[in-house]
Formats: C-alpha cells, structure tokens, sequence
C-alpha cells in the first residue's frame, strides 16, 4: 500500500481551513456580540425611555450588550429605513411605536415597506396619551378648547414632536373629529415640544402620561382628556375623549420590537422568550408603567396582525383627515 505525497495532502488544507472556519462560526449561539438596538427617536421621549429599560434587562439576560442607538428623525423613518437595510442576522433590532405604520401612510415614498421589510418580534406595551393645555388658554373641558378653537380657526397650536409621529396623527384625528381647527407645529422630539408647552409658546398637546402627571400637579398643565377607550388607572379623573364628547375617538400608542426581514426564525424565538421572561420581572413592569405604558405581550404573529390592522387604521385616518408632513 503506497502512502499520498505530501503535496496531497497540502493541497486540501485551504479548503479544510475554511469549512472549519465555516463550522465554527455557524456553532456560536446567539448572540455572541454585541446586539444594537435603535430606536427611531431622540432620547427621553415615550419610546427611548422604556427601550433603554429592556436593553438593561436584556443584556443582563443575554450576556452580551444591547447597545440603544437614537437615529431620528423624518417621523421615524430614517431609523426603520437603516434598520430595513441591516444584515438580518439578529444583530441589528428596532424599537418603535405607532409611529412606523402612521408614517408608512404620510410619506409617500418611503425607500422601505414598513409590512414586507421587517419581521414583528412581539408587542411589548401600550398605554393612553393625554390630550393637556397650558393654563394660560382659558379652556377647562374638551367642549371649551373645541369652542375656542372654532372661534379662532388655525389660530391655536398644538405641539407634536415631529411630523408623521404618533402624537401628530393622534391630535389631527382629534382635530377631525371634535371639528377643532388647531395648528399643527412640528418639533424635533418630545422634549423640546413639552418645554414649549409648558413655556406657552405652543398652547395644546397630546403627551404621554409620565410627562403629563407631573405638570398637571404642579399646575403648569392641564389635562382634559385621554386618547383610549378606558380611562387610565394613573389618571383615573380624567375622562376619555369619548366621554369628554368626541363620541368614538379611541387612539392606543404602542411599542414594539422589530427585526429585518429574513432573521432566522431561531433567532427571532429567543428573542421572544428573553423578552418575555424579562418584562414578566415585577420590577421591569413597574419601571414601564413609570413611562406611562404598561406591559402587554403579544407574539409575533399576533403582533404581525395587529400591526397590518393599526396600518389600515391610520391609513384611513391619514386620508379622512388630509393630514400631510410639511
């Protein structure tokens, strides 16, 4: 029995080297670096603050950071279409809220399908937004801020923090339906929109429940109403927009967890059950409901329905209303 030449056996190592190489990196478990996870917003605002709580909680779970980026801007849209690109190797996941399927109807030509480009990971919360005034507008119910808003038609404004987001549309169907011409004046976040408010130099909003609750004890706000259906256990003296007299006004903002299109499946199951687990903590409901939403899971393909009615819904509202990003 003769034995190879050497060179025989050299002549396969390249191609050994790189199917073990291969092997080796199709054995890492995920993850085993660094996730990122962006959120289309600036900082402080109603989906930064709950995102950075489950980055915490998930990387203590995972064992790897979850890095929070800020890319906003452009109603979300700059964040979703960087995310949209991303390698979908559950390394690159999104955060974002109401906002992406209102803007998927706003801008006209959007260089991404808010449907087909993401897979939805699971709904994380939902929660009410306050429709508050600075106290300096003589209106102290919802059928007073509707008369005075009539009686000077484009005069008032409203606040918004920015174009195409959630609290935009949630005040234009407002304005729609009470028939209450405001004037939509478009920030760069939240903050800066609720400084203004608070300053006078913008008169109505809708704002998330944590930022309304304080300046409404303080009296620097004052709120007439909230956007759900029900009214909210951390404001139980304010009624809905139904009850105030905008019979069939019913606005959810939620916050959900997305991913590219095309991440495996396995990964997109972890990612569910850490997410779960960790929002399941006593102390990580408690630090959500600080940010005015609460807690309320849903899985992916529940979520992925959802998220195709709420792009329905906004649809029509963005068509009903006429509202446009400027």
């Amino acid at each position: 029995m003769t034995s190879a030449a050497p060179g025989a056996y050299l002549r396969f190592l390249p191609a050994f080297a790189i199917a073990l190489a291969a092997g080796l990196a199709i054995a890492q478990p995920y993850p085993s670096r660094p996730i990122r996870l962006v959120i289309p917003f600036a900082p402080g605002g109603l989906v930064d603050v709950p995102g950075r709580v489950l980055a915490q909680k998930l990387t203590e779970a995972l064992g790897q950071a979850v890095v929070v980026e800020n890319r906003a801007g452009a109603g979300s849209t700059i964040g979703a279409d960087h995310v949209a690109k991303s390698k979908p190797d559950g390394y690159t996941l999104m955060i974002t809220s109401t906002t992406h399927v209102i803007s998927a109807n706003l801008y006209r030509a959007l260089p991404y399908d808010a449907l087909r480009d993401f897979a939805p990971v699971m709904k994380l919360t939902d929660g009410p937004y306050v429709l508050v005034v600075n106290p300096a507008l003589k209106a102290t119910s919802v059928a007073e801020l509707v008369a005075l808003a009539r009686e000077r038609p484009g005069r008032i404004d409203y606040a918004s923090s920015g174009n195409g987001s959630s609290q935009h549309l949630v005040a234009a169907l407002f304005c729609a339906m009470a028939g209450a011409p405001l004037n939509h004046v478009p920030y760069k976040g939240s903050d800066r929109a609720t400084q203004d408010l608070i300053g006078g130099q913008v008169m109505v909003g809708f704002v998330g429940t944590p930022i309304a609750l304080p300046h409404v004890k303080s009296g620097r706000l004052r709120a007439l109403a909230v956007s759900t259906a029900t009214r909210s256990a951390q404001m139980p003296g304010v009624p809905t927009l139904a009850e105030a007299g905008v019979p069939g006004y019913e606005a959810t903002i939620w916050i959900g967890l997305f991913a590219p299109a095309g991440t495996p499946s396995e990964i997109l199951t972890r990612l569910h059950a850490e997410v779960s687990r960790v929002l399941a903590a006593p102390e990580a409901r408690a630090q959500i409901a600080a940010t005015g939403v609460d807690v309320s899971l849903a899985g992916a393909e529940d979520f992925a329905s959802f998220v195709r009615a709420e792009h329905a819904k906004w649809g029509k509202v963005v068509r009903d209303t006429g509202a446009t990003v400027n």
